[in-house]
């Protein structure tokens, strides 16, 4: 996939992802998250979910968002299965933090989501963030569940999502 403009806020660009980016992303990761993952899985949800993976920049890589698709029963409906996105990680620098970056990585990848025939979409955060769960329910995200010692610490987290 080549680079492609999915949406502007400010001075900042919202684009996919591409190969090139990942060293970026994985520095975005390592500054802002406790979270770490392998080299190998950035390029791996990249490969497989494209459309979902997107990077905001100025200049440089100031935030992402790494999602995939699954099927499985709904969070959202008692009974059924579901097309689901999932947000496995988002992140924005800190000192690039409130100006809106992370809602509009969100609905771009929302957007995206939906144009691949997804129902619904969740998300597991930090039963301490609150920054984040702020967000997270000012754009239509409900708390499902707790997911207990989820993090390597043994943190637990709150399983949120909301239809499409």
């Amino acid at each position: 996939m080549q680079k492609s403009i999915v949406g502007k806020i400010g001075d900042y660009t919202i684009r996919n992802c591409v190969s090139e980016d990942i060293p970026g992303v994985i520095k975005v990761n390592m500054a802002t998250l406790p979270e770490h993952y392998s080299d190998y899985f950035y390029y791996e949800i990249l490969n497989e979910f494209p459309r979902t993976f997107l990077v905001a920049e100025m200049g440089e890589t100031v935030g992402y968002i790494m999602c995939r698709i699954e099927h499985g029963l709904s969070l959202m409906r008692r009974f059924g299965l579901a097309k689901k996105g999932h947000i496995i990680s988002i992140a924005t620098v800190e000192q690039h933090r409130g100006k809106g970056i992370g809602t509009m990585l969100l609905q771009c990848a929302m957007d995206e989501m939906r144009k691949d025939g997804c129902k619904e979409t969740f998300l597991e955060v930090r039963t301490t963030n609150e920054e984040a769960i702020r967000l997270y329910k000012k754009l239509g995200f409900q708390i499902t569940g707790t997911l207990q010692g989820y993090y390597k610490d043994g943190e637990a987290a709150y399983l949120m999502a909301m239809q499409l």
